[in-house]
């Protein structure tokens, strides 16, 4: 390691290890320089505190190039390694661009401690003035990367340097307490698997590998322990701090929060900003929180929408998202506008007849309006209401003891994305309500919710709804889906809206809509436990009766291309 005064040594070539991995990525654009590298900068953090950092460069004959090239920053908590240096950074270097590669605080051999969210914004701001001192820095900065890489360039935009002319946010975060906490329950799968990435991955291959065989073995039991505060540190290993915050503190408004939500960055943004995310993301809400706040304020933006999983995105979609990348920071950091799409919105929509189209847009949402299908106490759903309001029309019964099982849908390993749920809906404690045959293909393109008023017979329980085509075998795929924890006390039927995600999806002619209604799904939620004890100490599992009272609706934004179809109404 070397600090930023100590007499500059000449760069190196890339090591074997990171050449023979950046081999074995298929589909990328041929490389224009070769790349070397200058490993183990010191950036000093805002408190002073050492910032690991490696440079990469567009190289000539193992010689720095001219300084010419515009910089792109990558800042994360998982380490300098792989995927970053052979995924982003060589690939970039050899389009042209100075990479710095930097591991956040208290990570990869950084100094400090890292504290997930709070010290990004300054730290990330130390690093470009750090910037500014390098010889071969132009002045003209852009940011990329994925996941928490996101909430990085997120934190770093609330206050942007004039430098910074571009962000490529990949299924990024913004929302730490959104994604711990959705709809007022806990993201335990989900969580679990985040925090064994942050706390081991930068730690090296080994420790990684070990705490994800860990963790993939003694999660199942840990899920169903209590009470969860204890049961956790078992799966990951050692306890976790910002685990044991998210655990204790439900509301966002909680002073243990602040900081958590770097979202206000797009919503007087002027930066261009290209937002990347997939159908089964666990990033894919916060992605179009921040395209609407980047339309609302009139930045620049563009979108692009995969048929992938937060996983799948770097693996099979990975050289469309690559180019995605490489056009817009082209674009803005060098002026050459020639790669990217003539449309601000690229989606991928799933379902009809084949195995989906992509779909070249103006904005996103379309222009849609909602269209509301009416469930019944015979388990059908049309667009004629026939309930009497305030009247029960379905219950079901949720035991804590033996929860309701996830089946895909936006999760963090190899079971996400859409599954069967036959076996699921199978289940007495998952309600189901489905339209007849349509007669032509419906097209959903944008944001789906369903409004109940429910009551617990305990005053606590949560409702899970889902959207499902059932083909015309009767097989039955999740689309998209979500979560609330009722207002502790709700005994007496209360108005809910259940937010259900996105989708542009194309039902096709003789398939069915599905709503699927429960009271949970586990262990991608951590289970209510039926009582309002806090979460993290709760030893107690109380049943709970859940009544569906009319009027209900399910909400779907139904585009042109499908007016001229059958609704499934009979």
């Amino acid at each position: 390691m070397r600090t930023a005064t100590t007499r500059p040594q000449p760069p190196r070539p890339l090591p074997p290890a990171v050449r023979a991995l950046r081999r074995t990525l298929r589909g990328l654009p041929g490389k224009l320089y070769d790349v070397a590298y200058e490993p183990g900068l010191a950036v000093p953090a805002a408190d002073g505190s050492t910032l690991l950092t490696d440079h990469y460069l567009p190289a000539r004959d193992r010689k720095q190039a001219p300084g010419d090239f515009p910089t792109v920053l990558i800042r994360s908590p998982y380490g300098r390694g792989f995927p970053w240096a052979p995924m982003f950074a060589v690939p970039l270097a050899e389009q042209g661009f100075h990479v710095v590669l930097q591991s956040c605080r208290g990570t990869g051999g950084s100094g400090g401690t890292f504290d997930l969210w709070r010290n990004e914004t300054a730290d990330g701001t130390a690093t470009v003035a750090w910037l500014r001192e390098q010889p071969w820095f132009t002045g003209v900065l852009g940011t990329t990367g994925p996941s928490y890489l996101g909430f990085t360039q997120w934190a770093l935009a609330l206050d942007p340097p004039p430098e910074l002319r571009a962000m490529v946010v990949q299924e990024g975060l913004h929302d730490l307490h959104a994604y711990f906490r959705p709809g007022g329950t806990f993201a335990l799968q989900n969580g679990l698997t985040s925090a064994m990435g942050l706390t081991y991955q930068h730690q090296g291959t080994l420790p990684f590998v070990r705490a994800t065989a860990r963790l993939q073995r003694r999660f199942p039991a840990a899920a169903r322990t209590l009470p969860l505060g204890d049961a956790y540190i078992r799966a990951l290993g050692t306890r976790v701090p910002f685990v044991d915050e998210a655990l204790a503190h439900a509301d966002p408004a909680d002073p243990a929060w602040r900081g958590a939500d770097a979202g206000a960055a797009a919503e007087n943004a002027t930066v261009p900003t290209c937002l990347i995310s997939g159908w089964s993301d666990v990033a894919l809400d916060q992605t179009l929180q921040q395209y609407e706040r980047l339309r609302r304020a009139g930045c620049e933006r563009a979108l692009l929408i995969g048929p992938w999983t937060h996983h799948s995105l770097l693996q099979r979609g990975w050289p469309q998202v690559f180019a995605e990348t490489l056009a817009w920071l082209r674009a803005h950091l060098c002026d050459d506008a020639s790669g990217l799409r003539p449309e601000r919105v690229r989606v991928h929509e799933g379902g009809g007849s084949t195995t989906g189209t992509w779909r070249d847009l103006a904005d996103w949402p379309p222009a849609a309006p909602g269209r509301r299908w009416y469930p019944a106490a015979d388990g059908t759903l049309s667009r004629t209401h026939t309930g009497e309001a305030g009247t029960p029309f379905a219950a079901y019964r949720y035991d804590p003891a033996d929860p309701v099982p996830s089946t895909g849908g936006p999760l963090l390993d190899n079971t996400a994305g859409p599954r069967d749920q036959s076996a699921l809906e199978a289940r007495d404690d998952v309600l189901t309500f489905t339209t007849a045959p349509l007669r032509e293909p419906l097209h959903v393109r944008g944001p789906v919710s369903v409004s109940l008023r429910a009551a617990a017979d305990t005053g606590h329980a949560d409702v899970f709804a889902r959207l499902c085509d059932v083909d015309g075998q009767g097989r039955s795929v999740n689309i998209c889906d979500g979560i609330v924890r009722l207002p502790p006390g709700t005994t007496e039927p209360a108005d809910v809206t259940v937010a259900m995600s996105s989708t542009a999806h194309c039902f096709a002619a003789g398939h069915r809509i599905r709503l699927q209604v429960s009271g949970g799904a586990h262990p991608r939620f951590a289970r209510h436990t039926g009582t309002g004890d806090p979460l993290a100490t709760a030893t107690r599992l109380v049943p709970a009766e859940v009544t569906l009272h009319h009027p209900a609706a399910l909400v779907l934004p139904v585009t042109e291309d499908g007016e001229s179809g059958d609704d499934g109404k009979e």
